[in-house]
């Protein structure tokens, strides 16, 4: 990736990861093009933006013209970000789904309970945090709508039944279905090689059932038949401290700041924060407010970040984690 790319193009980059149509992902590309600096070291990139940008096209066009086939699933984003959850048959994720949110989702002894998928919201201290439960993957079974809803999330919990010794296989199954549809599960989010096919999607694996005597044979069998890059979690939801670890780790995995806001000569609002990417800034914060807020703004008061409480600052101040901002516009 060139260095001198602007936040304004990686911001747009990242909404294109995180397209979930091929309209969407053509507005993103356009963006991106019109955004991308123009000069020798980006020639490669504008090149591979336009060849995307004519693949999707066509994609879209192949897409209109077609019956339809089967379903597709939307989930608007809610929360503080969303988390999908996938696995081989009978991995937990039900059962993950279950323990961590307010969702009710069948869980049962045999395969292939998941037939479609399923919503949640898990809480952390004052937050949300969408989590999907999918259908299971294995060698006979795909839903040709997961590579979308995986690629486009904030993050992956992978599922491992820790007490199988089918898990290894299962699980990776599931990296390889994913990684021939140019979906690859990684310990960060992003494009591989500027190709902007091949998508990498920040993933934790999530070893359910792990007080079992032999899970860690399992894991090491697993770590010789798959390559994947990502950290994981050992958890038994029988035992509340494993369980609230994985809700510790499931928050940390989405990297937000949680920003408190209140309006000139108001009291603060503490009940519902705003959340945005670590190393957010004033500006930032202003446009998830309300766009044409940012458009106006002068300079903010912020509470928090080592500061002196209600110090003024500019648009470019980057805020800490429970900051409380006050925004003056003009």
């Amino acid at each position: 990736m060139p260095a001198n790319l602007t936040p304004q193009y990686q911001k747009a980059e990242e909404e294109y990861r995180r397209a979930e149509s091929a309209q969407e992902q053509i507005q993103c590309l356009e963006k991106m093009l019109v955004l991308l600096p123009k000069h020798k070291h980006t020639e490669k990139m504008q090149a591979d933006l336009k060849t995307r940008l004519k693949e999707t096209r066509a994609e879209l066009a192949a897409e209109k013209a077609a019956p339809k086939k089967g379903k597709s699933y939307r989930f608007p984003r809610q929360g503080a970000g969303q988390v999908v959850i996938i696995g081989g048959p009978n991995a937990g994720k039900s059962r993950l789904l279950a323990a961590l949110s307010n969702a009710q989702p069948e869980v049962a002894p045999y395969p292939y309970t998941t037939r479609e998928p399923l919503p949640g919201m898990m809480t952390w201290e004052d937050v949300a945090v969408q989590l999907i439960d999918t259908p299971p993957i294995s060698d006979s079974l795909f839903e040709p709508y997961l590579p979308n809803l995986v690629r486009s999330a904030d993050a992956v919990l992978l599922c491992f039944d820790g007490s199988s010794d089918d898990a290894p296989d299962h699980t990776a199954t599931v990296v390889e279905q994913l990684t021939s549809r140019k979906t690859r599960l990684a310990r960060e989010s992003g494009f591989v090689d500027d190709q902007f096919s091949v998508v990498q999607v920040k993933t934790l694996l999530v070893v359910t059932r792990a007080d079992d005597g032999g899970v860690h044979d399992r894991l090491a069998f697993f770590d010789e038949m798959a390559v994947l890059d990502c950290d994981r979690q050992l958890v038994e939801f029988d035992r509340a401290d494993s369980t609230a670890e994985l809700c510790n780790r499931v928050y940390r995995l989405l990297n937000v700041i949680r920003l408190y806001t209140r309006a000139p000569g108001k009291p603060a609002d503490y009940s519902s924060p705003y959340t945005l990417p670590v190393g957010s800034t004033v500006e930032d914060l202003a446009a998830k407010v309300h766009h044409d807020l940012a458009d106006s703004l002068k300079y903010a008061k912020v509470w928090g970040s080592g500061l002196h409480d209600g110090q003024s600052v500019g648009r470019e101040h980057v805020l800490a984690d429970r900051d409380m901002v006050e925004l003056h516009g003009a």
